[in-house]
């Protein structure tokens, strides 16, 4: 069975026991330096928000549709009482770090008054004709300490460009470049490689080196997420929950572009690449709603708190992080409904994760500060070195002898386990038996039953 070995572990150490064990609120990293991928500091402060709030806001929230065709009359834009602070107020209220707008969707209608376009908040009676929904976002967002974020659709289904892929990509870049110069600094530039047109519809072939340079350019600090990255990847589906495992390591290769198909795509973004040579991170994208935009049939069909507390466990306690989609009404309004649950569930995280009994790590385990039966166990590597564990065993001793309280594949920025052992415990140790290089420091909270 493997051993429990001491707080630093040598490479030949490593190597020959094939295990290690290390646990605890403050333990020492292996000084064994280890080649794998890691984080640049944009990607490291990206994951430890841990949650975003996505804003999906447009033409559609008045067609009561999803997909727009784009021949939507700017004229239905009109919300009466649009309050972006209200927006930014709540998600700090829940706990949420960062929110991201669609700036543009799909039916191509822009929510800033772009030079790109006549379709737009300029040819709209919102504010006169004369607002800036981005710019009143950003502010909003700024006001509030929160990172801000855009959307900004490839698939335009409005401008006339669009399928003569040259004269587009160069629309699109203008569009980009209006977002990323006019609007201050931005936490996450968020692209997709939707095209619905279908078998007859226009081909248009999206430069994506293009758009990467540009953000890179001229937004330095802000991650970019798509299917292929280049600094975030999406997690494979649209309902909130990481793999697992989950590897923030990834082969390029395997999903080069933005709406690549075709065998293996989805389980590599679902669980990145153990062998990967590139750090990608996964992001859990869902709604609160059964759909992106507002409805009203959907007023009845929110997502419990319970359930949203359990999306933060299957995406950030899988070494990811969740963007959840709360859709404002035709007011401009995040829905009283909506508001309720945001707020329930960051109550229930907090009775579920509100005290952690573990103590400093001592010979290599933790000591409880009291005897107790356990709810949760979250573990955290040491992600700016990397991630390694790939394999890991934790138990509890209950003053007699040492129960199985977990086990697990990744760990990564953080693995949230569930504990089904009922019996008081007074000391827990994890053991790694499986790792993709000298593991360094790991990190232990432990939650008592009782206060979820």
């Amino acid at each position: 069975m493997p051993a429990i070995l001491g707080i630093h572990l040598s490479r030949r150490q490593f190597v020959g026991a094939g295990a290690m064990a290390v646990a605890g609120a403050a333990l020492h990293a292996s000084p064994f330096q280890s080649t794998r991928p890691t984080p640049t500091a944009a990607q490291l402060q990206w994951q430890r928000d841990e949650l975003a709030l996505f804003v999906h806001f447009g033409v559609n929230t008045f067609t009561d549709r999803e997909w727009g065709d784009g021949k939507e009359s700017p004229s239905i834009f009109a919300p009466s009482a649009l309050d972006c602070a209200q927006w930014a107020r709540a998600a700090k209220v829940a706990g949420f770090k960062a929110l991201i707008l669609t700036a543009k969707h799909h039916d191509g209608f822009c929510l800033w008054p772009t030079r790109t376009t006549t379709h737009s908040v300029a040819s709209s009676p919102w504010r006169a004709g004369g607002g800036d929904l981005v710019r009143e976002f950003v502010n909003a967002c700024r006001a509030e300490g929160l990172g801000a974020g855009l959307y900004l659709s490839p698939w335009d289904r409005n401008h006339p460009t669009y399928g003569d892929s040259d004269r587009y990509n160069d629309v699109y870049i203008a569009q980009l470049t209006e977002l990323l110069t006019n609007y201050g600094s931005l936490a996450e530039v968020w692209f997709d490689g939707a095209n619905g047109e279908g078998p007859n519809g226009k081909r248009q072939v999206y430069d994506w080196p293009r758009v990467w340079s540009t953000v890179r350019r001229l937004q330095p600090h802000a991650v970019m997420f798509s299917d292929s990255g280049p600094d975030v990847r999406w997690s494979g589906n649209e309902a909130g929950t990481a793999g697992d495992p989950n590897w923030s390591a990834v082969d390029p290769s395997r999903v080069p572009a933005p709406g690549t198909s075709g065998p293996g795509v989805i389980e590599a973004l679902q669980h990145g690449d153990r062998h990967g040579s590139i750090w990608r991170p996964a992001e859990c994208d869902t709604s609160i709603r059964p759909g992106w935009f507002y409805h009203p049939a959907e007023d009845a069909r929110v997502k419990t708190a319970d359930r949203l507390a359990q999306l933060y466990v299957q995406s950030v306690g899988r070494n990811s992080k969740l963007l959840l989609n709360v859709p404002p009404t035709p007011q401009g309004l995040l829905h009283t409904t909506d508001i309720e649950r945001l707020n329930g569930m960051h109550q229930r995280l907090g009775r579920m994760f509100g005290e952690n009994i573990a103590s400093p790590a001592q010979a290599g385990e933790v000591r409880l500060s009291r005897p107790a039966p356990l709810a949760w166990i979250r573990l955290e590597e040491d992600i700016a070195a990397g991630q390694s564990v790939a394999q890991y065993v934790v138990s509890g001793h209950d003053g007699q002898e040492w129960l199985p309280l977990s086990q697990g594949s990744t760990i990564g920025y953080a693995k949230i386990d569930a504990v089904l052992e009922t019996r008081p415990i007074a000391r827990v140790r994890v053991q790694v038996t499986n790792a993709a290089g000298a593991p360094g420091e790991i990190r232990m909270k432990v939650f008592p039953k009782g206060a979820a």
